[in-house]
């Protein structure tokens, strides 16, 4: 056995152990997505009581450099995504920090990867092992057989309690959708699942609008506003993201729909990258730039919920005259229809 030792303070190892489960389980999408994976599983096991018991996210990836773990897993701060800007399957690297694989003990306080890789001309697999309760210290072995084939499993065990909100499956697929939604856009090949739920915008959007937003000096932003079929937590959100979909800050959008919908509205351009690199999203509204990207996006949103909410008032207008035909029977009928569809809603 091998002790990989992370070259961090144990005080900042742990802070990295915070965040929500959802947040926790991104991030290792995100990893397996980096390591070159076409498809993701996250699985949560339960106990007979049905709480979670364990999560499991499985990839197909490339797999752990192992031979070089010491640099792999033992570099904080000095990532090798640094060193290439594609993975393997040529989709753009997420992770630059080497940040990612502590979030697995933001849900459980034990954790272990079980990777294959190939090594020349054989693939081996191997085991590394960390605990909470030792921040920054890995237990490297070789595995009792090799995988049938390359990719990564991590597994998490001893789970914290508040895991047990991932098991509101609807809900969290929602907010993986969203997530996700311009990165499985831009890569249509990839595939995650989530309890053998599609992660997927497709399944969950109600519909999807593009609109460009001319700004002064010729700069301009892409603003795709996706509507979404249900409501959930993480709706009404304005995202910052690059050209390839990822993700670089994101911040209440401001703007009621006024007709009810879910949304999600996703700002993209190429400028924001080099944002973020300035830390300028750190600075929000108060950044001219980042506020002027916001003060466009706020305004088109609101023209366009306003033409949505006109188009609603067509709509209700025509029930309303359909209503009107109806008995009174018939009017007591269709009330009790509607609030048993809310009910189960």
């Amino acid at each position: 056995m091998k002790h990989i030792y992370v070259q961090a303070q144990a005080d900042h190892i742990e802070s990295l152990f915070k965040g929500t489960p959802l947040s926790a389980i991104e991030e290792l999408v995100w990893n397996a997505l980096d390591a070159g994976a076409h498809e993701v599983k996250v699985d949560l096991l339960t106990n007979p009581l049905g709480a979670v018991d364990a999560v499991r996210v499985s990839d197909d990836g490339v797999g752990i450099d192992v031979l070089n773990a010491d640099h792999t897993f033992g570099n904080l701060g000095g990532s090798w995504k640094r060193q290439g800007g594609v993975s393997g399957a040529g989709r753009r690297l997420h992770g630059r920090h080497g940040r990612g694989r502590f979030k697995a003990f933001a849900l459980g306080t034990h954790a272990e990867w079980r990777t294959t890789t190939r090594a020349g001309d054989e693939m081996i697999s191997y085991r590394i092992v960390g605990d909470a309760d030792r921040p920054g210290v890995f237990d490297l072995d070789s595995a009792e057989s090799v995988g049938p084939a390359a990719g990564t499993e991590v597994f998490i065990s001893n789970v914290r309690a508040a895991c047990d909100s991932l098991l509101d499956a609807a809900e969290t697929v929602q907010n993986l959708s969203a997530r996700f939604a311009l990165y499985l856009k831009s890569y249509p090949d990839v595939r995650i699942y989530f309890n053998g739920l599609p992660v997927t915008p497709v399944v969950v959007q109600k519909c999807m609008t593009s609109r460009m937003l001319e700004l002064e000096g010729g700069r301009s932003a892409k603003l795709e506003i996706i509507e979404w079929k249900r409501k959930f937590s993480g709706s009404g959100r304005l995202v910052f993201a690059g050209p390839d979909g990822f993700q670089l800050h994101e911040c209440p959008a401001g703007v009621r729909s006024g007709v009810g919908a879910s949304f999600t509205a996703y700002l993209v351009s190429s400028r924001f990258p080099a944002l973020q690199a300035e830390n300028a999203f750190l600075m929000d509204e108060l950044h001219p730039e980042v506020r002027e990207y916001l003060d466009a996006a706020k305004k088109a949103l609101k023209e366009y919920f306003a033409a949505a909410g006109e188009e609603k008032s067509e709509f209700e207008t025509m029930w309303e005259e359909r209503i009107e035909q109806l008995s009174l029977d018939e009017r007591k009928a269709l009330i009790a229809l509607l609030k048993k569809s809310l009910k189960n809603k």
